[in-house]
């Protein structure tokens, strides 16, 4: 009898501390000098590739239209799908999930989203529509919520990383200023914490220059927001790692540097891999600069088939690379992953050329036997 009410007692104690622990999550993100380490381990244990060591860098690819959706009526009709009519940000956001195990098989590792997503059009001088988390004072948009979680839920099943960005230089303007801003980041940070996610990695801004607004995500104050998220603990005390990227072949200012946790850059505008190189030297140099991965998560350069282009070059001076696909002028609905709407599946030649390369420096074996040509029910179809 005594025994029983032991154990009643033990059940009474515990059981409330998993109630509110959470889901478990199987995937978790770390880093150690200069590698990522995925559960303790780091990432492609053991791999070099023409020389050069793999073990510890994230193969990525900038997807950040998972969660999509324009909510100005003027300009979301410009995303209709071809079999439909119309733009559904459900079908999007399932497809997107759909595809994920066949990157994965490929030796992708993580990917980059972003609260606010990114140029539909690849790159716009106007941006009309509004395709941000956000509302104006920065409060975070129940909806899109949603399906980040889903799609963080997802890459957590599939021991994958995602690279989760916050600001958006296209959408960031719709924000009332600064208290926006931070009331943003903060909202953010909070609900990544809450929802105990360990395979993610923050991104304040996609690409700090400026002119950025509101002025908080300049430059020179983006390590004000850096800080902000490194300083916030979940309830179990976990806190976030978080840098933020800058132009293309722009170095990280000294600032931020100091209070990151990786370095971000980007490649575009290199058009030669010599660029590449040179970026990442001159990013190593910054005064503030410490032991830590250097992490490139947007290059719109492919060259995929030559025997040195923008990928090897990271490689080759342990650097993460990470493409950025748009669809082009006159192309078909199968090209570019980040022009709504999306065929998330691998279903172009150039889709094709950037994973079969993904697998060869990751060492994966045998890729061919089930190459993705459609994501969901026919992908976004032809237009």
């Amino acid at each position: 009898m005594n025994h029983m009410k032991h154990f009643g007692l033990f059940l009474f104690l515990v059981l409330p501390v998993f109630a509110d622990a959470g889901p478990l999550r199987k995937t978790a993100i770390s880093i150690k000098g200069e590698d990522f380490y995925i559960n303790g381990q780091p990432t492609y244990a053991g791999r070099v590739w023409n020389g050069h060591r793999v073990e510890g860098l994230l193969l990525n690819t900038r997807l950040v239209q998972a969660t999509f959706d324009d909510l100005n009526p003027q300009t979301a009709a410009r995303w209709a799908y071809a079999d439909t009519g119309k733009w559904d940000a459900e079908r999007n956001v399932r497809e997107f999930i759909a595809a994920m195990p066949e990157w994965k098989r490929r030796g992708l590792l993580a990917f980059t989203v972003n609260f606010q997503g990114g140029s539909p059009e690849g790159y716009s001088s106007k941006q009309p529509w509004e395709s941000g988390a956000f509302a104006a004072d920065g409060s975070l948009r129940p909806e899109f919520a949603d399906r980040m979680r889903r799609v963080l839920d997802a890459a957590d099943e599939q021991g994958m990383v995602v690279i989760v960005g916050i600001f958006y230089f296209g959408q960031s303007p719709l924000l009332a200023g600064d208290p926006a801003a931070i009331r943003a980041t903060d909202e953010a940070t909070r609900w990544l914490l809450a929802g105990g996610w360990r395979n993610v990695l923050v991104e304040i801004c996609n690409e700090s220059n400026p002119n950025y607004q509101p002025p908080i995500l300049r430059p020179d104050r983006v390590s004000e927001l850096i800080e902000r998220v490194r300083q916030t603990k979940g309830d179990d005390g976990h806190t976030l790692l978080v840098g933020t990227s800058f132009g293309g072949r722009v170095v990280p200012s000294t600032n931020a540097m100091a209070v990151s946790d990786f370095a971000l850059i980007h490649g575009n505008g290199a058009k030669e891999p010599a660029q590449i190189t040179a970026l990442i030297h001159r990013t190593r140099a910054v005064p503030t600069f410490k032991p830590m991965p250097v992490l490139l998560n947007e290059d719109d350069h492919e060259n995929f088939d030559q025997p040195t282009n923008n990928f090897s070059a990271a490689i080759s001076e342990h650097v993460s690379w990470g493409w950025f696909d748009y669809r082009r002028k006159g192309e078909g609905m199968d090209e570019g992953y980040q022009s709504p709407p999306v065929n998330w599946g691998i279903s172009s030649e150039r889709k094709r050329r950037f994973f079969n390369v993904c697998a060869e420096i990751a060492g994966v074996k045998n890729t061919s036997a089930a190459t993705s040509q459609t994501s969901g029910s026919n992908g976004a179809g032809k237009k």
